[in-house]
C-alpha cells in the first residue's frame, strides 16, 4: 500500500526545497522574504513557506493546494495559514503584496477557461502594484523527451521516510497540441510498481502567456530563461515571469 501521504512525503524527498542547493528556490526565496504578505498558489506540502517563517518571516504567509494529503504534511506547521483549494479560489477578497507558483504548478492549469479564471482570481488576491512570480517550462526545449525510464539521469533511487527503498521514474503517455500527459512510477527497486500517479501539463509559449497575463490585468514586470535572470533566447528552458497587477 503507497497512500496519498506517501506520496505527499515522496514529494518532499525528491523535491527539497533548499535556496543553499536549488536555483529555483535560491529565485524565489528572497523575493518571499522581501514581501510582507504572500500567498503561495499550489504551494504542495508547503516547503517554501515553512522555511521563510524558520527564517524570520513576520508576515502574513498563506499556502493554497487542492490536495489534501499534501496540505496534511504543510498543516504539521501552525503559524502559516493553509487552505484546501485550487488556483480559481486564490481572490477571496485579499490583497496580498506577491503571489507565487513554483514547481511549475502554473502547467497544471490545462484549458483557456482555467487559465482566465486562475489569473483572475490571483489578479484579484493581489493589491494593486503587487506582483505575481512563477514559471512554466518553455516549449522549445521540449522537456517531456527526457521523462522516460529509458534516460538514467530520470529515474531515482531513494529510501522515503518509512525506510522502504524505492525507485521513482516518469513515462510520457500523450502529447497533443500543447499538452504532455505523463506517468509517475513509483516502484520497488526489482521493478514491482507500488503506485503510478497521472500528471497533464500545458505548454505554453511566450506570446501565449503573455496574452493571457495581459488580458487577466497583469503588466510584465521582468521574464527570464533561467534561474540566474538571463535573457529568454532559443536556447532556454524556462520562462520564468514576474507580473504586476495593474
Amino acid at each position: 500500500m503507497f497512500s496519498d501521504a506517501d506520496v505527499a512525503a515522496l514529494y518532499d524527498l525528491l523535491n527539497p526545497w533548499n535556496p543553499g542547493r536549488r536555483s529555483d528556490a535560491r529565485f524565489y526565496f528572497p523575493l518571499v522574504m522581501a514581501a510582507e504578505s504572500v500567498l503561495d498558489v499550489g504551494c504542495g506540502t508547503g516547503a517554501m513557506l515553512k522555511l521563510a517563517r524558520e527564517h524570520g518571516h513576520r508576515g502574513r504567509l498563506v499556502g493554497l493546494d487542492p490536495d489534501c494529503a499534501a496540505l496534511d504534511r504543510a498543516r504539521l506547521r501552525a503559524d502559516v495559514e493553509w487552505t484546501e483549494g485550487a488556483a480559481a479560489d486564490a481572490g477571496n477578497g485579499a490583497s496580498f503584496e506577491l503571489a507565487t507558483m513554483t514547481g511549475h504548478a502554473f502547467q497544471n492549469l490545462l484549458t483557456d477557461d482555467d487559465l482566465r479564471t486562475s489569473l483572475n482570481a490571483i489578479h484579484g488576491g493581489l493589491r494593486r502594484g503587487g506582483r505575481f512570480a512563477f514559471e512554466t517550462r518553455h516549449p522549445q526545449a521540449r522537456a517531456w523527451e527526457g521523462w522516460t525510464s529509458s534516460n538514467p539521469d530520470d529515474v531515482v533511487d531513494l529510501v522515503d521516510e518509512a525506510g522502504r527503498a524505492l525507485r521513482y521514474w516518469h513515462d510520457v503517455d500523450s502529447v497533443v497540441g500543447d499538452i504532455v500527459t505523463i506517468r509517475g512510477t513509483v516502484a520497488q527497486p526489482d521493478g514491482t510498481v507500488l503506485r503510478v500517479l497521472s500528471e497533464s501539463l500545458r505548454f505554453l509559449d511566450v506570446a501565449t502567456l503573455n496574452a493571457f497575463l495581459v488580458e487577466a490585468g497583469f503588466d510584465i514586470d521582468a521574464q527570464y530563461g533561467d534561474w540566474e535572470r538571463g535573457p529568454i533566447t532559443d536556447d532556454s528552458r524556462e520562462i520564468i515571469t514576474i507580473a504586476c497587477r495593474r
